[in-house]
């Protein structure tokens, strides 16, 4: 789906919406950049559109925000108290 800058801010919700059902959306900007932005458009919290210039060759095809909550599996090993770990990254040299 391709549209101009003015009607995307004319009707922003019928373009992330589509961008939301996975289509996309090329918004055609006449304007001198001086700056670089990529921004993630979220709804309720869960990214549905990320807007990036066009030509950006260092944005990944994958995104990059955060997953959210991690499960990690139960390896089973004791718990160390804080001051232990204290010590060890101490010694490490942080």
């Amino acid at each position: 789906m391709e549209t101009t800058a003015h009607q995307f801010n004319r009707y922003p919700a019928q373009f992330l919406a589509a961008a939301a059902r996975g289509e996309t959306v090329t918004v055609t900007v006449t304007v001198t950049v001086t700056v670089t932005v990529t921004v993630t458009v979220t709804e309720n919290g869960a990214a549905v559109a990320r807007l990036v210039p066009n030509d950006d060759d260092g944005v990944p095809p994958y995104p990059t925000d955060p997953m959210g909550v991690l499960s990690t599996p139960d390896l089973g090993l004791p718990d160390l108290p804080d001051q232990v770990i204290e010590d060890m990254v101490h010694r490490m040299g942080s």
